[in-house]
């Protein structure tokens, strides 16, 4: 091809670039259109951060000079001249949401992680975002998250759909410090403990969790909650009807619930090899290696106010004795739900103000690997939450918490990084729970019953029983 053939194609190449440019600005203004008052404002702020890149990363000292000349700049250079060095910049891909930006970028030789993380708060300043995160992301790749807007300080809402979970052992708690999506997995864990000031957001926690996972015949629920007398009180009174059980703060009732729910699991193991065999796998030891059902549900025991249950009674008189009897047995059946249900598929979620021993015995909280604080008044509770390293990490601390723009944010230990993370979690309306509640009726089941359809009456015999205690 001649060069005066070659030039006769500019055109159509220049307006091929024009409508490719074309495209992409229509594309972008319909975004921007669609986008709601926060999202644009992220939508601009990617864009500065794309447009400033070349020149922010060398002051961020995340660049670096590369000496060697490409073949193109030596044929290009004067005889007896050094070739300019390139000053090379991370190539990044930035990503906008209702919160901030995602930028993914390239490392280079010298320029990898551990700068990222060093200039994290360079970036955060003149990115205008409230903090910075950075995180590997891949073979020679990181991932940075700016949030603008403090999602911790953002309230936020949530409506249950009403269908079943795609997967329920998959605890979905809300958004990190990043907006990033906050889950944890319930499968293979025995209890939960949820500690925090009164009207900070325990509850409400628990109640999310049980509206999101009641459209699912695998999970039934029963409640001891220490704060009412009967089932049409409280925080749970709209859920009663997914509630297979139901006991508030008589401790001879809350005695007999943790009674029948010892019987389940003693029986559940009596009844884990033969309910294996029955589904091809004979050799399973543990219910989530054979899979939850309907007929083997995942039986969940709330037992809210938990100190309500288990507080040690004083006093020579012979009421004070009954209680203070009934509260060390209370005591002794739930430590037997929490270190001996978790392979037949039941789970104990344990909230109260205090976590300290007083308030749950020790031997119960310390075999729950799963522990959650809202705002605490006292470094005491806080450790007894959370575990001595939070005396370390005095920015996530809960006694920080009180301010009422905290309502509902909650501190737990992050297993996929170092330290502790804060979760602002979402809340679900009256109305919402009590939909979801009269939905799901219908799919309430007694885990017992369950049992004893599937292998007889004879599941509850004693002799078998004493066997499997």
């Amino acid at each position: 091809m001649t060069p005066l053939e070659v030039f006769g194609y500019a055109p159509i190449l220049f307006g091929a670039a024009l409508a490719l440019i074309a495209v992409w600005a229509i594309v972008w203004a319909t975004r921007y259109a669609l986008a709601d008052r926060m999202t644009r404002a992220s939508l601009r702020q990617a864009a500065r951060i794309r447009r400033r890149w070349k020149r922010l990363a060398p002051m961020a000292r995340l660049s670096v000079t590369d000496r060697t000349p490409t073949v193109l700049a030596s044929l290009t250079t004067a005889d007896g001249k050094q070739p300019q060095p390139r000053v090379l910049t991370p190539a990044i891909k930035v990503k906008a949401d209702q919160y901030g930006v995602m930028v993914r970028a390239n490392c280079l030789p010298q320029v990898s992680l551990k700068e990222f993380q060093k200039a994290a708060a360079y970036l955060a300043d003149a990115w205008r975002c409230v903090r910075v995160s950075v995180h590997p992301d891949g073979p020679g790749q990181v991932l940075i998250r700016g949030v603008r807007v403090d999602p911790l300080l953002t309230p936020t809402t949530h409506e249950p759909t009403g269908k079943p979970p795609k997967e329920l052992a998959l605890w979905r708690l809300g958004m990190d410090e990043y907006a990033m999506a906050m889950v944890v997995t319930l499968s293979n864990v025995p209890g939960v403990i949820v500690g925090g000031l009164p009207g900070y957001g325990k509850t409400s926690l628990v109640n999310g969790f049980i509206c999101d996972t009641a459209p699912s015949p695998l999970i039934q629920f029963a409640v001891a909650d220490g704060k009412v007398s009967g089932r049409q009180e409280g925080d749970y009174a709209d859920l009663e009807g997914r509630l297979f059980d139901f006991v508030g703060d008589d401790l001879r009732a809350a005695n007999a619930l943790f009674h029948r729910m010892v019987r389940l699991r003693r029986a559940r193991h009596a009844s884990l090899r033969t309910w294996g065999r029955l589904q091809g796998k004979p050799h399973a030891k543990n219910i989530w290696d054979i899979g939850l059902s309907e007929q083997w549900p995942l039986a969940v025991l709330i037992i809210d106010e938990a100190h309500t249950y288990f507080r040690d009674y004083k006093g020579p008189d012979k009421k004070s004795k009954e209680l203070a009897a009934l509260a060390a047995e209370n005591a002794r059946l739930v430590e037997d739900l929490v270190k001996k249900g978790r392979s037949v598929g039941m789970l104990v979620i344990l909230t109260t103000q205090k976590t300290t021993g007083d308030a749950i015995p020790t031997f119960i909280r310390d075999v729950c690997p799963v522990g959650l604080s809202f705002a605490q008044r006292t470094m005491e509770a806080a450790v007894a939450a959370l575990g001595d390293d939070i005396r370390d990490w005095p920015d996530a601390h809960p006694t920080e918490l009180r301010d009422p723009a905290y309502v509902g944010v909650a501190v737990m230990r992050s297993k996929n990084q170092t330290g502790f993370t804060r979760i602002r979690t979402p809340y679900v309306a009256d109305e919402d729970a009590a939909r979801i509640a009269a939905e799901t009726v219908h799919l309430t089941r007694d885990p017992s019953e369950l049992l004893e359809e599937i292998m007889g009456p004879n599941v509850w015999g004693e002799d078998w029983l004493s066997k499997a205690a």
